[in-house]
């Protein structure tokens, strides 16, 4: 993509430049490399539908993640670049950490259960006094808000010596403001940057006690799958380690806390600011004109997936799989786009297709309109559908 400011709408907008995946160890570009220049590598992890993506997207500036209400919306590593003056941030969007049993509910790539730890070590091997885990809970979600996710207790534990920070998310939600902080007393062991935590206990809801612990809901089959998976064979971890991760709520080591919406771009500036802080002298890895390291095709389809996630029920929008046919620039300078999704079943072909055409029609309006503001120029996304031999 072409490396160029322009306006729109009244805003400025800068083209996402990208760079081939897994470059990330690549010379540093000259001459954009400022004297004193500072980077910072930042894992954004957490439990799917935490809000990851969404956060990422506002530390951007731009809508470069794709973002749905349903889970494993995001199906691989993704990576935003942030610069501004001498400072860049270095965003890794990792798929929300699962296990195997989910990845077979959801019809998801096996190397879902890979690809966020590779996410974690790549950058360990380059730079380990660069990189920060940020951490994201959906306080919401009022079954899951009191504990860490397992996968991501793991995450911490295998790389204790890695600053982490935890943000409390969609806390526009929460009612009983008040509870934000019991829940951070839950979620931090009582123990933020080395010093204990002075909480006032409040009085539970009735809803509370109704609460499940924290594998209950999962058949005994999933039970087993999912602490099966939990010790890869690349985890330094022993079984002792795991056995009493799995009866631990909090992660006591975390430097700060934040509590914000992550679609509330004033609350999020506030983290912003705290990254760039944060950021140590060391040399860029990106051109300051690079956003990130997708490829335009993978924006694209990223952004379809997120479509048919919003429109589609159920398991329906994850058994999908997609094709572009061609990608071409039209003769008044519009970006023609023909992708075809393949459908396992044909009651799935006629649920994408909707009466008389209409969903998929739509699904294809709004796509288009999501990429011409990302492309910054006319986009014309043809889409059709076709049943899976």
């Amino acid at each position: 993509m072409a490396c160029r400011a322009a306006e729109a709408d009244g805003s400025f907008y800068r083209l996402p430049a990208s760079v081939p995946p897994d470059s990330g160890n690549h010379t540093p570009l000259h001459p954009d490399q400022p004297d004193n220049s500072k980077v910072l590598k930042v894992a954004i992890i957490g439990a799917p539908n935490a809000g990851k993506s969404t956060l990422s997207n506002q530390l951007l500036g731009r809508k470069v993640f794709a973002v749905s209400k349903k889970v494993h919306t995001t199906r691989s590593r993704a990576l935003g670049v942030l610069t501004e003056n001498d400072t860049q941030i270095i965003l890794l969007d990792t798929p929300g950490l699962t296990t195997p049993s989910k990845v077979k509910r959801h019809q998801l790539e096996k190397s879902m259960l890979v690809d966020p730890w590779n996410t974690v070590k790549e950058p360990l091997i380059s730079c380990v006094a660069l990189f920060l885990f940020v951490v994201m809970v959906d306080v919401a979600d009022r079954w899951t808000c009191n504990r860490l996710d397992f996968e991501v207790l793991k995450c911490l534990a295998q790389h204790p010596n890695i600053p982490a920070i935890l943000v409390l998310n969609k806390v526009d939600l929460v009612k009983a403001k008040d509870k934000l902080l019991d829940l951070t007393a839950e979620l931090t062991c009582g123990i933020v940057n080395g010093q204990k935590m002075r909480v006032r206990l409040m009085v539970k809801p009735r809803w509370a006690k109704k609460r499940p612990e924290r594998d209950s809901e999962l058949s005994p089959d999933e039970d087993n799958a999912r602490h099966e998976g939990s010790a890869e064979p690349s985890s330094v971890l022993s079984k002792e380690q795991l056995k009493a991760l799995r009866s631990q709520q909090g992660w006591p080591s975390f430097k700060d806390v934040f509590m914000f919406s992550s679609t509330d771009r004033e609350d999020v500036d506030t983290l912003k600011s705290y990254l760039m802080v944060a950021a140590k002298p060391g040399p860029w890895q990106y051109h300051s004109e690079v956003l990130t390291d997708q490829s335009p095709e993978e924006v694209c389809t990223s952004i379809i997936r997120e479509k048919l996630l919003e429109h589609l029920p159920q398991e329906v929008p994850y058994s999908l799989t997609q094709t572009v046919e061609f990608w071409r620039d039209g003769e008044g300078g519009e970006l023609d786009i023909s992708v075809k999704l393949y459908a396992m079943k044909d009651s799935h072909v006629r649920m994408v297709i909707g009466t008389a055409g209409q969903l998929v029609a739509r699904i294809a309006h709004e796509v288009s309109k999501d990429l011409s503001q990302v492309y910054l120029r006319e986009v014309r996304l043809k889409l059709s559908v076709k049943l899976r031999k």
